[in-house]
């Protein structure tokens, strides 16, 4: 996966919950949107734990 920031992450993976929500979607397709979610959703933890160790270490 390419890298995104926070908030490209966070629109993308908006976007594959949007796909998820149609009820019409073939399985094979779901389970794939279903994956490029959760990697989505790891790079947006990860950004986010990065964000709060900067915060943590220039507060100390």
């Amino acid at each position: 996966m390419e890298k995104l920031t926070f908030e490209q992450a966070l629109m993308k993976l908006e976007e594959v919950v949007k796909k998820l929500e149609n009820k019409q979607i073939p399985l094979d397709e779901a389970v794939k949107l279903y994956n490029e979610g959760l990697e989505l959703s790891k790079v947006c933890y990860e950004l986010l734990k990065e964000a709060e160790t900067l915060i943590v270490n220039t507060e100390e």
